[in-house]
Parts: C-alpha cells; structure tokens; sequence
C-alpha cells in the first residue's frame, strides 16, 4: 500500500509539471509568433484580434504531438517496463532462474536490450553467489557433523567399563585432535568470512621475514618430529620488506601446515626465504609429498575442495582459501609446481 502511494505521488507531481510545462511551450511559441508578426506590415489590431486563435492553435497541435508521441512512447515502453517489472519482483523472491526475453531487433531506441542483457547477466552472478551460499552452508555442516561425530563415538567408548588405560588414553587423544580440527575450522570460517566481507585492513610495517618464517617453523617442531621429516631450511639471515605481519604470518603457517600434512613419515619439507630487490622476498615451501594433477592444482584455492581423498589426509580445505583471500588482499603472487607421487612447491613472492 505504502508503495503504491508513493508511485502515485510521484505521478500526480509528474503529471502537475507536464501541465505546467506543456503551457509555458505554448506560450513562449505563441509570444515568440505575435513578436515575428509585430515585424510584419499587418496592422497592429488585427494582429491584437489573432493573438488568441494563434494561441489557440499552437495548443491544439502542440496537444495532439503530445498525445500521439506519448501514446506510441508508451506502447514501446510499457511492455518492456512490464516485464522488466515481473521480472524484478521474482528475482526479489528469490528465483534467479527467471531470464529476460530479448528479442534481435534493429529498433531499439530506448537501450532496453541493453538493459536485459546487463539484468540478465546480474541474475546469473547472483544465481551463482547463492549457489555458492547453499554449497558453503552444506560443506559446513559436514565438516562440523565429522570431527563432532567422531567426539562422541570416542566419548562413548571410554565410558565402557572393559577399557584399559592404554586404549582409553588413546580414545582420549583422539578426541583432543577432533576437538583441534573442529576449532581449527571455526576459526578458518571466522576469518575467511572477515575477508570476504572486507573487515580486515593491512598494517604495514618493516619486518624481518626470515624471522616469521623461522617462528612458524618452530611452531610445527612437534608434528615433525612424530612423522620423522627431515626439514631443509635456505634461509636468508635477514630479508626485510614493508608488509602485515600478522596475516602473512597466517599464509605461512598453512603452506607449512599443508607440506607436513601432505608428507609421509620419513619425508622431506624444505622451506627456502631470498630476497630480491629492495623491498621484495620469495618463500617457497617444497615437500615429497602425493603430489597433484593439473585439475586438481587448478581447484586447490578453492574453498573445501580436497583434491584426491584417498590420500585420507585430516583437512576441512580451508587453508589454501583462506591462503588466497590474504595474497590478494596483499597484493603478493602464489605459483605453484606440482607432480604426482614427486611432490608439490608453493612459491611466495611477496612484493
């Protein structure tokens, strides 16, 4: 109701101002004609006497232009408003199937074919950005229905009586991992969504990355020594560039992460840091890992995507997402080079 108020305000102001425009026309045309006339040899009272038929005229004709171009405009905007009008209002529904008809036809003097194109590509993003809502919502219930499933099968089992220390002790660690894979994911999805919505702002300072890299190295120590890798380390006594230390900090800690993830007991991770230029430094991360096709590398960035799952490997497919959103708020580049069953290498370059 409030709505259809509105549009008839608006029309009613339209409507005034035409009326009021339509007779300033006619009598600035009709003043302009009595002034040529004035210049003539006619005799000024008879020009007096044809001052009103002159006026007169000119609105009659200027009225019958108006009513013949307003009809034929409305005939050729009505139906595309129409449509363009139902249109909008499935979309507003949620039906971003709905497709404008664009018909090819050389009249188009208004741009509405344009104007569907553009309405119907609009559609298009926004079927896809709900299409990516819906596979986002369900990835996440998945991935928060495993490691919580796995919570309580392993809660289950330590309430039974004929447990022995050993194998409750083991139960127990299992649900401590699920329990760090299930915070590790809500805080992935945290920040992915800081990100994505723009709520995170670079503060840049100078930094020495050869030391962030060498902190974040420390971090996974443990992990290492448990699966046996052996860990080669080129690094640079002291690379400084200007950048946010916090959320590179972040990019390096999933690059290692994914290399120790991806490598067997008795593997090779090598972490290199060099720097170029005045202000620039390249970080690659190599492992020996499973390595990966061509398909799977052109997905890797993508949100849950996993690649091969055979490899069984713990992962909510997170970490490479959240890796990209970071490099391009940056504005760093990421190459990677990958073969399967050699191993996979992430380059940096931060500049």
């Amino acid at each position: 109701m409030k709505r259809k108020s509105v549009n008839r305000k608006i029309n009613t102001v339209s409507i005034i101002f035409f009326i009021i425009f339509f007779l300033g026309i006619c009598f600035v045309t009709t003043a302009n004609t009595i002034l040529f006339l004035q210049g003539s040899d006619l005799p000024e009272y008879y020009i007096r006497d044809r001052a009103p038929k002159v006026f007169l005229n000119v609105f009659v004709l200027s009225f019958l232009f108006t009513i013949v171009t307003f009809f034929f405009g409305y005939f050729i905007t009505s139906k595309h408003v129409r449509e363009i009008l139902k249109f909008s209002d499935k979309v507003s529904r949620g039906d971003y199937k709905v497709r404008l008809n664009i018909k090819e036809t050389s009249f188009d003097p208004h741009g509405y074919k344009e104007i569907k194109k553009n309405l119907n590509k609009m559609v298009d993003e926004l079927g896809s950005v709900e299409t990516l809502r819906t596979d986002f919502i369900s990835n996440v219930s998945h991935e928060l229905k495993t490691p919580l499933a796995a919570i309580q099968n392993y809660a289950t089992l330590i309430q039974g009586s004929n447990l022995s220390d050993e194998e409750k002790s083991d139960y127990s660690k299992q649900i401590v991992q699920n329990v760090t894979n299930l915070s590790s994911l809500i805080t992935n999805i945290l920040k992915l969504n800081k990100l994505e919505n723009q709520r995170i702002f670079p503060t840049v300072k100078e930094i020495n990355i050869s030391e962030l890299v060498c902190e974040c190295m420390i971090g996974f120590e443990q992990i290492w020594e448990e699966k046996k890798i052996q860990i080669k380390a080129d690094i640079e006594e002291e690379v400084l560039i200007f950048t946010d230390s916090e959320l590179l900090k972040v990019v390096v800690n999933n690059l290692i992460s994914n290399a120790l993830k991806f490598t067997d007991n008795g593997g090779t991770v090598e972490i290199k840091v060099e720097g170029f230029n005045k202000n620039g430094a390249v970080i690659s991360v190599s492992d020996t890992g499973c390595g990966m096709d061509k398909k799977t590398g052109n997905h890797i960035f993508e949100k849950f995507y996993q690649g091969d799952t055979s490899h069984n490997r713990q992962g909510n497919g997170l970490g490479l997402a959240l890796v990209k959103q970071i490099i391009d708020i940056l504005g760093y580049e990421i190459n990677v080079q990958s073969e399967v069953g050699v191993g996979s290498t992430f380059i940096l370059i931060c500049k």
